[in-house]
């Protein structure tokens, strides 16, 4: 009887414990923008794992990483995918300084650039690593060429040669000057910086299979992320009236209720 009535009060004083250190309600939305798990904004919302990764800056949400703020367009729950835009990035209308896009560890490994997400590399010098050794890593984006980026894009006109102004003279030949370009993933510019790369501009484009044909003005520039969901039971706790969460200090898993929180549902 004894070891009943101590076990009962242990777990009526975890109960109480895993209460008293979890935040109140969860903000469910910024702007026009959901947020449901594994996401959360306030302390104890969504899955630790995420923790500390969006910021709602009045009607702007903000995907945080160790480069930086990056706003987000959209989340879809369904396939797990956000789309987030760096404002520093060059585009076809503008042209930018180069910087380094970087995720932490854990972001590395739960959300990262999907495979749709193509980073180009703009005027690359003769010594560039995807220009030789590592040229591998480039690839052809839907027939897309850097001539036609070059001369479609009024931001990387500068890099047109068309014109005959960036030529240099070999000899009795005239060759073109056209600086190197690379299509590429995001493990390129993870595991080397801009200055390794060598490169003066980026940009980055959802390749989702509508941009063959598309002329670069018209391309959806931005980086989509896909993420892995933990499974914790947050559907029964979501089916019950709850939102899912986790005490701040244990980062044990607890639902959200409209009154109180609880272990497992409403």
């Amino acid at each position: 009887m004894m070891s009943r009535l101590l076990f009962f009060f242990v777990f009526l004083y975890t109960v109480t414990t895993l209460t008293s250190t979890t935040s109140g309600a969860c903000q469910t939305s910024c702007g026009s923008i959901q947020i449901n798990y594994p996401f959360g904004i306030d302390k104890g919302c969504g899955s630790p794992q995420f923790q500390g990764m969006l910021n709602c800056s009045s009607t702007d949400l903000y995907f945080i990483t160790p480069s930086g703020g990056y706003k987000v367009r959209s989340i879809d729950y369904d396939k797990n995918t956000m789309v987030v835009f760096d404002p520093l990035m060059s585009t076809c209308s503008t042209l930018q300084p180069h910087h380094d896009f970087k995720l932490s560890d854990i972001q590395n490994a739960i959300i990262r650039p999907s495979y749709d997400t193509v980073f180009a590399l703009f005027n690359c010098s003769s010594d560039s690593p995807v220009q030789n050794r590592y040229k591998s890593l480039c690839f052809e984006a839907a027939g897309h060429s850097c001539d036609e980026l070059y001369s479609s894009c009024t931001s990387f006109g500068i890099f047109n040669t068309t014109s005959g102004n960036n030529t240099a003279s070999l000899g009795n030949s005239t060759v073109s000057a056209t600086p190197y370009c690379c299509f590429t993933s995001y493990d390129t510019v993870r595991v080397m910086s801009m200055n390794i790369l060598d490169c003066s501009h980026y940009t980055t484009v959802i390749d989702d299979g509508k941009i063959r044909g598309v002329t670069p003005v018209d391309w959806s520039y931005g980086i989509e992320l896909s993420y892995s969901v933990p499974e914790i039971g947050c559907d029964r706790c979501r089916k019950s009236g709850g939102t899912c969460g986790f005490d701040a200090e244990t980062q044990i898993f607890l639902c959200q209720c409209s009154n109180n929180t609880s272990p497992r549902d409403c």
